[in-house]
């Protein structure tokens, strides 16, 4: 059975938690931020897991993660 290749743009955007699930960033925190409150935009910095609607995709082409 051959190896299976990492998806390595996925690599470097998700991280495995201790709990077995993935951890991602928030999106539209890179700009346009003028028009964003200070709340939404110190939201946008803390970390967020991954549905479960998608998890099952991320692990395909996660397999080693």
């Amino acid at each position: 059975m051959p190896k299976i290749k990492t998806n390595r743009a996925a690599a470097k955007r998700f991280r495995a938690s201790g709990g077995g699930g993935l951890k991602r960033n928030k999106a539209n925190a890179s700009h346009i931020l003028t028009k964003k409150s200070t709340k939404r935009k110190r939201g946008l910095r803390q970390g967020a897991m991954v549905d479960s609607a998608n998890l099952k995709g991320l692990r395909r082409i996660l397999p080693y993660l």
